[in-house]
């Protein structure tokens, strides 16, 4: 099963490196760092960074990974929910209610005109 965090698999720095895939994540991070001249030849696939793959073998592999296909997927069903809030979405807003009333605040204040810095 694909999804079994206990599953092996081998890591692409040193073949003789099996491990649990729930710490594939970590192993890589560290292996990197261990194996230098192995991690230059290497290239991140852009649809899974579990996925280590040599340089010259990059293009083929993003035409084949399989996760390329959920990406697109999930896109696609973004975008359109995306697009159906879009169209349904309705505004259940309301203003608050007003307690003011500026005709009656005016005639109630004085007659002379507010300046400035005068009191």
């Amino acid at each position: 099963d694909v999804l079994d965090p206990e599953r092996l698999i081998q890591c692409p720095y040193n073949k003789h490196h099996r491990i649990r895939a729930c710490r594939f994540p970590y192993h890589l991070v560290k292996c990197r760092k261990s194996y230098p001249e192995v991690a230059k030849e290497l290239a991140t696939c852009p649809f899974n960074a579990r996925h280590l793959v040599p340089q010259a073998d990059l293009s083929d592999h993003i035409m084949k990974c399989n996760d390329k296909g959920l990406i697109e997927q999930d896109i696609v069903i973004q975008s359109s929910g995306f697009q159906r809030e879009q169209m349904t979405a309705v505004s259940t807003w309301e203003a608050p209610p007003c307690d003011e009333d500026w005709e009656t605040e005016s005639l109630d204040q004085s007659d002379s005109p507010f300046v400035w810095g005068m009191t």
